[in-house]
């Protein structure tokens, strides 16, 4: 039986990769209102890949035999104004995802539960993956300045990214 406190985190946590994924969907949105289709596209499979994250958790829950217990979902920011303020918007968010994703992991050693401990390792690297990731767009649209040329390839590139199901257990 999962620890009624590790359980209170962990579906915290869902409800956190849930809204997660709705920003990511109101991102995409913005995208394609101003004719960005490969980010609208990068971001709409970020929304996926929260959504995973989401029923990762759900299923890991009931796994432990505990109680899923979902909550409402804050509608998302929706006023952005340019590629790089999106950009640096989700890397703020992805920051604060590190830090929740953190107090899991601590309130698992808290309460001796080594199975959420491990569990929860998988999420730790998947978020040093999420921030590197942000960051990396966030350099190139730095340096590009108001390069249209450059926003144009970028664009390309973000609209190659292919979904990949996301599994604790590959």
């Amino acid at each position: 039986m999962l620890n009624e406190k590790v359980q209170d985190v962990l579906n915290s946590q869902i409800n956190k990769e849930f809204y997660s994924a709705y920003l990511y969907l109101a991102m995409s949105a913005y995208f394609d209102e101003i004719g960005l289709h490969g980010f609208s596209d990068w971001t709409k499979i970020q929304a996926k890949e929260e959504v995973d994250h989401g029923m990762i958790l759900l299923d890991y829950i009931i796994e432990r035999d505990g109680e899923v217990k979902l909550s409402q979902i804050d509608s998302p920011e929706r006023n952005f104004s340019n590629p790089l303020q999106v950009f640096e918007k989700i890397l703020e968010h992805e920051k604060y995802v590190t830090e929740s994703i953190n107090c899991v992991a601590h309130m698992s050693d808290d309460e001796c539960d080594l199975a959420t401990r491990h569990f929860i390792n998988w999420y730790v690297a998947e978020q040093v993956e999420e921030e590197a990731n942000a960051r990396d767009v966030i350099d190139r649209l730095k340096m590009f300045g108001a390069e249209k040329t450059s926003l144009y390839h970028l664009d390309k590139e973000l609209g190659d990214r292919e979904y990949v199901y996301h599994s604790y257990k590959e």
